[in-house]
């Protein structure tokens, strides 16, 4: 019989574990929280310091009845939930319902299921951190105090089965904020003019030159002026300026931008993501997928550079550290595959996706920066001093990380590659094809993904790795009706094209289609009626500002021990005075607010 019984959160994660340990130990699961505050009530006394009434579900009994009797058999027992402020929360739920002392349980954490960390951590257990507890505990008793209070204020004043909580508003803020910037928006019409050349390459061959006006023009009279006046104009290579690029490559994956190149590239959601992630950490295949830290151990360090001198050669090699952003927790790492070899997995295909994807960029962000050599063609107009046409080539010279991985880019983002020049020389005269004055649109805002809203928070310092998902999946759920995810098909509209061939300039009227995308959040009519009503009267739980400095305040928890009852205080008395002002003061909002038409 075993001595030792190990308690994780995740069967998967058990299954795992059990295999690396063997007989010594039994490896069993909570299924997550065992406890937590009750569904149909408060369940935080205020006038007791804000103790919490911690319930265990009806669903986890059968779960902790077995696990007290497993405890009963054995010498030793150890927590090893995962290693941030929920697991750590999880393991204490654990001691204090399983009868187990906090302060001489053995408390392991580690950052991949590999046999190697595994051991470690057995060889270094730990007590529980308090101070890791009373971060999430202040986070979960401020986000039910908040939640609870401001959801039953909007049942009595707008609407039943409504919901607000203190950092899902804030993210819904920002997508109706960003709605009525669309709406409000109103596009500027300007002609862009691009000219094609015909010139010879070193093959003898008349290949085409593609360049741009370096001036646009406000209105169509402007761009036909402009034309007819180079009608009978010379045009010849001024200047040719080269110069080298460097591109680098982009940091190991944290999680917040895991879920956006994810999303950029599979189109996955940040739940979907993060599900994904959470197989292959459980499986021992990646590092812990929760973290905002772009740190990799000095082992994995070694191991990627053996692989890319071995695989690449030594050229292709460059040792980087990546600075995290304030407030990242050092001592974790990026996410990274476990193995640094293992370049496929088994598994279903987005597994084996999302793995590969972890891993090229993993590989990537040891590797030496591409060099590119641009070229910077400046082509003179010889009746027309005050501007200059601008032909741009770029070539690789080393690919460096780009033998192995591409960043992409999000859809608004205008990142046009541009391919390889024919031979050129300065003074070299020019015969001109042909050039064309083309109206374009300023285009308004695009509405976020998932992805770009995740990386909004991040960059405003609302919320931390292991919140992204559920704040977002909160505000996308049904029942609440606050936002809606939906390809937007796109309009058809016309622009003029101005067209010089030869000596005579052309106008011809040509339809386009504008506005298309995938996959945006769009805020409803009742989302945005609820962002009004809580901007009016509760501006300071929906500042931007003041959210990421409560997340501050959190983390000053976790790392300093700071007192959670004054922090929960000082933001719970003023709030809940505003809370019985509206009460009182508040009429019930009744009239459907006009949305306006999308541009």
């Amino acid at each position: 019989m075993a001595k030792n019984l190990l308690i994780v959160e995740s069967p998967a994660k058990a299954k795992t574990i059990e295999k690396i340990l063997g007989k010594d130990f039994k490896v069993k699961s909570s299924f997550g929280h065992i406890r937590d505050l009750p569904v149909s009530e408060l369940g935080v006394d205020i006038e007791n310091d804000f103790k919490p009434n911690y319930i265990i579900s009806k669903d986890k009994t059968k779960v902790v009845k077995e696990l007290k009797s497993e405890v009963k058999k054995v010498d030793d027992v150890w927590l090893a939930t995962d290693e941030d402020r929920e697991g750590e929360a999880i393991s204490w739920h654990l001691s204090e319902v399983l009868g187990l002392d906090s302060k001489t349980v053995k408390r392991i954490t580690f950052r991949e299921i590999t046999k190697p960390a595994v051991k470690k951590a057995i060889e270094n257990p730990r007590n529980i951190n308090i101070n890791l507890v009373n971060a999430q505990q202040s986070r979960r008793i401020l986000d039910r105090l908040v939640g609870y209070e401001l959801s039953q204020l909007l049942w009595r004043k707008i609407k039943g089965k409504l919901s607000a909580g203190r950092v899902q508003s804030v993210a819904l803020k920002l997508i109706v904020e960003r709605e009525r910037e669309i709406r409000n928006f109103v596009p500027v019409s300007t002609f862009k003019v691009y000219a094609i050349f015909d010139v010879e390459n070193d093959k003898g061959k008349i290949v085409q030159l593609k360049a741009e006006l370096n001036k646009v023009f406000n209105g169509e009279k402007q761009a036909y002026d402009f034309l007819n006046k180079i009608k009978n104009s010379v045009f010849e290579i001024s200047d040719i300026k080269v110069k080298p690029v460097k591109r680098n490559p982009a940091p190991p994956f944290t999680t917040s931008t895991l879920q956006q190149e994810a999303s950029r590239r599979y189109g996955f959601g940040v739940k979907k993501t993060m599900m994904i992630a959470q197989r292959l950490y459980e499986k021992g295949l990646i590092t812990y997928m929760r973290t905002d830290s772009t740190n990799i151990s000095d082992v994995a360090l070694g191991a990627i550079t053996n692989f890319i001198s071995s695989e690449y050669g030594e050229e292709y090699h460059q040792f980087r550290r990546y600075s995290s952003k304030k407030n990242a927790q050092e001592a974790h790492e990026a996410i990274r595959p476990s193995y640094i070899e293992k370049r496929n997995v088994s598994g279903d295909k987005d597994e084996q996706r999302l793995y590969e994807l972890i891993w090229k960029r993993t590989i990537a962000c040891q590797m030496s920066s591409a060099i590119m050599e641009r070229t910077d063609v400046e082509i003179s107009i010889s009746d027309y001093d005050s501007a200059f046409f601008l032909a741009t080539g770029q070539v690789v010279k080393f690919d460096g990380f780009l033998k192995v991985y591409m960043e992409a880019k999000d859809d608004e983002e205008d990142d046009e590659v541009k391919g390889m020049l024919p031979p050129l020389r300065k003074g070299q005269k020019l015969d001109k094809n042909i050039i064309e004055a083309v109206q374009k649109y300023t285009k308004a805002p695009a509405r976020y993904t998932e992805a770009t809203l995740v990386k909004k928070l991040e960059a405003l310092g609302i919320g931390r790795p292991s919140t992204y998902a559920p704040t977002i999946s909160k505000i996308m759920e049904k029942d609440r009706g606050y936002v809606v995810k939906e390809r937007i098909e796109g309009k058809e509209r016309e622009v003029l094209k101005l067209s010089l061939k030869g000596d005579e300039v052309l106008k011809k009227t040509e339809k386009e289609i504008y506005g298309a995308a995938s996959n945006r959040l769009h805020p409803t009519d009742m989302g945005m009626i609820v962002i009004d009503f809580l901007e009016e009267r509760f501006s300071t739980i929906m500042d931007y500002g003041f959210t990421a400095e409560v997340e501050k305040e959190l983390d000053d928890i976790a790392e300093k021990g700071l007192d959670w009852h004054k922090i929960v205080a000082d933001l719970y008395f003023p709030f809940h005075k505003e809370i019985e002002n509206t009460y009182a003061n508040a009429t019930r909002v009744r009239a459907k607010r006009e949305l306006g038409k999308d541009p």
